[in-house]
């Protein structure tokens, strides 16, 4: 199966082309980055390109793997909406995939780790995960004061990309496994594995993974 991986959930954005097939194998053939705060005007000729490029069109396209949060409102919205878009046309099925999970697969920890991400505002993503040597589980995924985070962090291994959350939990002396930022040939496997086990959706059934409420949903509460 050709699958594309797209990934618009932040300024580490990008896109990848996978040949994936029989067990867990999944071929990347390329990876496009895709620079943060354009993807509206990037992500359709992105893709035409890299489909041309490997001597593919639209139609070669088996599934889709798509990061579905959380990060950038906007950068989420355009993402999804493109993803559907095709999905839809093409009759395809696409496998939405967290970032907090593709951070937790980079780590060669084992046993309870939180996977972390900046999210402004002395904020961040947490996803608690179990790791096994052959799978992870997701537990739960929050939103969190970094400083509760660290609080409530235990035994557990803090996972993160982000060099200043980093720093931080050495300063606060806990376990940590620093990882590079997850790119979309991780989000690919992961999806691979996904749409192999069922768990596929439909572009209906796409939908943002936000973890916090914008600012606007923020706004009218506080004014109801």
């Amino acid at each position: 199966m050709l699958l594309l991986a797209t990934d618009t959930s932040g300024k580490h954005g990008s896109i990848a082309l996978a040949k994936c097939g029989a067990g867990e194998e999944c071929d990347v053939l390329e990876v496009v980055a895709l620079a943060g705060g354009t993807f509206s005007a990037q992500l359709i000729p992105q893709i035409a390109a890299l489909l041309e490029k490997h001597g593919f069109t639209k139609g070669d396209i088996g599934g889709f793997a798509v990061v579905s949060g959380p990060g950038s409102f906007t950068g989420l919205r355009v993402g999804l909406a493109a993803i559907k878009a095709l999905a839809e046309v093409l009759e395809k099925p696409i496998a939405a995939v967290s970032l907090l999970e593709a951070v937790a697969e980079s780590s060669q920890s084992q046993g309870k780790i939180l996977a972390v991400l900046d999210a402004g505002r002395n904020e961040v993503y947490v996803g608690e995960f179990e790791i096994g040597r052959s799978e992870s589980r997701l537990i739960s995924e929050a939103l969190m004061q970094r400083q509760q985070c660290f609080e409530s962090a235990g035994e557990s291994t803090i996972v993160t990309p982000d060099q200043n959350l980093a720093e931080a939990a050495r300063e606060a002396d806990l376990r940590l496994e620093q990882v590079a930022f997850p790119r979309t040939d991780a989000v690919a496997r992961i999806g691979w594995r996904r749409i192999q086990a069922g768990r596929a959706v439909s572009p209906d059934e796409l939908e943002a993974n936000y973890i916090r409420r914008s600012d606007a949903e923020i706004f009218a509460r506080s004014n109801s």
